[in-house]
Order: C-alpha cells, then structure tokens, then sequence
C-alpha cells in the first residue's frame, strides 16, 4: 500500500520535530516523492550522514520491493 504524504511527513518529524519538512507528491501516484528537510541538528553532517538520518526516521518503509515508499528524491540542509 502507497504512503501519504503526511504519514512520511510525520515520520520525520519524530525524529525532527523542529525541522521545516516539505513534501512532494512528484508523479500524484502516491509512490514518488520528494522532500526537502531543513534541520539545525544536521549542522556539522555531511550531505550523506544528514540523508541517512532522514532515511532511518522513515523506519523501513523504502526496504525492499515490499517497501511501503517506493521512491523518494531527498534534499537535506542546514539552516541559513
């Protein structure tokens, strides 16, 4: 079953309950997202470590072809 955009949007806000998220249905299909992820905690992360922190927030749901999130384009940045 396809996510919602609010349900990955609420995932990263568990772990990011102060980050401006920003959520994107790329295709209306309810299976290609994007998001942009705005957090003070990824200061001193580089790109890579601030994305993989994202994806362990989404607990799985990109995992395999059983995967409930099939694509998701990631954009994480610091604050200005």
């Amino acid at each position: 079953m396809a996510m919602q955009a609010h349900e990955i949007e609420d995932l990263i806000r568990e772990s990011f309950p102060d980050a401006r998220v920003t959520i994107t249905d790329l295709a209306g299909d309810g299976n290609h997202y994007a998001a942009e992820v705005i957090d003070e905690s990824f200061r001193g992360m580089n790109r890579v470590q601030q994305q993989r922190a994202v994806y362990a927030a989404l607990k799985g749901k990109m995992d395999g072809n059983q995967g409930e999130l099939h694509a998701l384009a990631l954009t994480t940045k610091v604050p200005d």
